[in-house]
């Protein structure tokens, strides 16, 4: 049965509810600050403990060129990170989306007979050493501007040397 002593009941109780939430808010801000002032508008105090790591973080970062990398590379540890590859890439002598990459260090660019390259690719020139797979394998479309490859490239440094030691180590 719904009658005026019944709405107002409902309309009390949502009022109620609205209130309770309220001054919950306010105890909740007074008792816990979320700003940098304290209760009465004051300014906190804080520390700045000084570490050194900040100065050991500076120094600890020395620059290792590709070459040295290269040197202590892991095939089998770029045989993993090749996983990335072959979605497009074989090492079996047949092409996929992209050219077969068994037999790539040392061979020229563009060169194998029975994959179509892009423009840019075809009219690039050079070989596939270890700087220009470096190059590329870290951004495809800054070491050939237009090429059809779509990878973003990888960014480590570390990765791209086991994947150039794997493809020298696969290329006889």
């Amino acid at each position: 049965m719904f009658n005026t002593m019944t709405l107002t009941k409902i309309v009390g109780g949502v009022c109620g509810t609205f209130l309770i939430f309220l001054l919950g808010n306010w105890a909740a801000t007074s008792i816990y600050a979320m700003d940098a002032t304290g209760h009465d508008g004051e300014q906190l105090q804080s520390y700045v403990v000084a570490t050194g790591d900040d100065d050991a973080a500076e120094e600890e970062v020395v620059e290792v060129s590709f070459d040295e990398l290269l040197a202590s590379a892991d095939p089998a540890k770029g045989e993993k990170v090749f996983g990335k590859c072959k979605a497009c890439h074989k090492v079996d002598g047949s092409n996929g989306t992209g050219p077969h990459l068994d037999g790539v260090f040392g061979r020229e660019l563009a060169s194998v007979g029975d994959f179509a390259y892009s423009d840019a690719m075809a009219t690039h020139g050079g070989v596939w050493d270890a700087e220009a797979l470096n190059a590329y394998l870290e951004s495809p479309k800054d070491a050939v501007p237009g090429n059809k490859m779509s990878f973003a490239g990888l960014k480590k440094v570390e990765d791209r040397a086991n994947i150039v030691a794997y493809l020298q180590s696969i290329s006889g």
